[in-house]
């Protein structure tokens, strides 16, 4: 095989291209007429290379679409981020459904091996959930999961795990706010999801965020308990129950009498139409939108041809590319509802002295990252070419089937856990510096940008999107490999993330108002 070009040329209209590998000072980067441009100096990973004079105060340009302004000259061969760029918010004309781009319908229906609920849902793991409403009732939610360990669980081979869903919030907020009714719409997405089999409510009992409120508001029903002979949710509260240790015992207690209902559950053949996946990103780099991006957005056109859904979510990272996105949009409504979230971020950032641009981190500006417009372009990738049918509130239920839009901070444990109260029961992750993301009752998939980071965290990365650096495979091919993931962790595969039992501290309600 042909040595591989140190420099990568995303597109034609690009005046930086992007080291595959770290590149010593004096290495060449040679474009498709012949000319040649000497790196000046060390180019690491990722990083980008001005292949062209660019001057103070013009576009930076990389995937044909701008990324920010020269700060300074830049010479070709220097090398190109924070030192010589600053970050310009552009004024975009919006299109609405101006690139809408039908996806070929699969020739053969395909299947995984998942729960059929009793409601019609499918469920891709079993589990067990205490749903604490606020942070008062946290330590007693996990005293209760914890006492379900092995030994007990053991003798219930279809439950993946009892879980405690507890948080920071709950309490010192407005009664019937935005913030309530977003943690409650969070909580209830989780109590209600179909990876949650059963589960117990357990509160403090004088907390803004009441049980009863949860329970009435969401229409929270329950597996019948045999002990309490109704439908309707138990509901604990630790003042009401005489403490910590009563509550644990008597949550211990119910739980034990649903485990054999819940262990009843086999898996059975279900369209892959009812895979609902969550896309998300996290510690990306430069190539994130080079290698995994663009290849699990193949993966979620494959799973919308078959008539499932993909959601892509962190705001905050679609920022500076939602011209792109808005193109793709059913009807300019869908449209509108984006750009409406855009400007409520923009707000929403202003009102603490800050701005978008401040969310590309420490490990992202490392990893070659320069601006929040480099960062979203490359994030937006995950969300393939199919029509935006929806965009959805944060932790809101996703009833539409195709590609959607869900709004989310980019914060990773905020964002997926409002992408699984929406109901999603897949997630792939991508991340370039590695990060280790997994979010009960929730498989999460984690796939590498590149072979350095995937080697050195193997046990906690599932799939190797570097090998598209490496030469070795297309970002279709690689594509093709996160689809096959996703309908056999669906099935029952376990991820590097659950098989090191991850997920338990993970669960992050977002709540963005003042706390009273």
């Amino acid at each position: 095989m042909a040595a591989l070009a140190p420099f990568m040329m995303l597109h034609p209209a690009d005046n930086v291209a992007v080291a595959r590998q770290a590149a010593e000072a004096g290495t060449e980067f040679r474009n498709s007429s012949g000319q040649v441009v000497v790196a000046t100096e060390r180019i690491e990973m990722g990083h980008k290379l001005a292949i062209l004079p660019i001057a103070k105060g013009a576009e930076l340009r990389k995937f044909g679409q701008p990324i920010g302004i020269a700060s300074e000259d830049i010479a070709p061969g220097e090398w190109v981020h924070v030192h010589n760029v600053t970050f310009e918010h552009k004024d975009h004309v919006f299109e609405f459904g101006t690139t809408i781009q039908p996806l070929p319908v699969p020739a053969q229906p395909r299947t995984f091996m998942g729960y059929r609920r009793a409601d019609g849902r499918a469920a891709t793991r079993n589990y067990v959930a205490i749903v604490s409403t606020v942070n008062c009732s946290a330590t007693s939610s996990r005293y209760i999961a914890n006492a379900f360990d092995r030994s007990i669980l053991e003798n219930f081979p279809n439950v993946d795990g009892v879980i405690a869903l507890a948080h920071k919030g709950g309490c010192g907020m407005g009664f019937g706010g935005e913030d309530h009714l977003q943690l409650s719409r969070t909580l209830a997405g989780f109590a209600k999801h179909a990876n949650i089999a059963a589960y117990l409510i357990v509160g403090l009992g004088c907390e803004t965020g009441q049980a009863s409120f949860l329970a009435e508001e969401f229409n929270l029903v329950q597996l019948n308990v045999p002990s309490e002979n109704r439908k309707k949710p138990v509901i604990m509260n630790i003042q009401e129950e005489g403490g910590v240790a009563k509550t644990v015992r008597r949550g211990v207690s119910i739980l034990k009498e649903l485990l054999p209902e819940v262990n009843k559950a086999q898996r059975e053949p279900i369209p892959v139409s009812e895979i609902v996946l969550g896309t998300n990103c996290g510690g990306s780099d430069g190539n994130s939108g080079v290698t995994a991006n663009p290849a699990l957005g193949y993966a979620s056109d494959l799973l919308v041809a078959y008539g499932g859904t993909s959601i892509l979510a962190e705001t905050t990272e679609i920022y500076g590319g939602e011209h792109l996105l808005t193109r793709r949009a059913v009807s300019r409504e869908v449209g509108e509802k984006l750009l409406e979230r855009i400007r409520w971020w923009e707000e929403y950032s202003a009102k603490f002295g800050t701005t978008i641009n401040n969310n590309p981190s420490v490990g992202n500006k490392k990893g070659g990252l320069t601006t929040i417009v480099e960062k979203s372009l490359g994030a937006i990738a995950k969300g393939g070419q199919a029509p935006l049918q929806a965009v959805y509130e944060y932790g809101e239920p996703v009833t539409k089937k195709g590609f959607v839009i869900m709004d989310t901070p980019g914060y990773d444990p905020a964002s997926v856990t409002g992408i699984i109260a929406g109901g999603s029961n897949v997630v792939v992750f991508t991340t370039g510096r590695g990060s280790c993301l997994g979010v009960k009752p929730v498989p999460t998939i984690k796939v590498a940008t590149n072979s350095l980071m995937y080697n050195r965290m193997v046990d906690d990365m599932d799939i190797n999107a570097g090998t598209i650096l490496d030469g070795e495979k297309t970002v279709e091919e690689v594509g093709h490999e996160i689809f096959e993931s996703i309908v056999s962790v669906a099935s029952g595969e376990k991820t590097k993330s659950e098989a090191q039992g991850i997920g338990d501290e993970e669960f992050m309600p977002w709540t963005w108002g003042p706390v009273f």
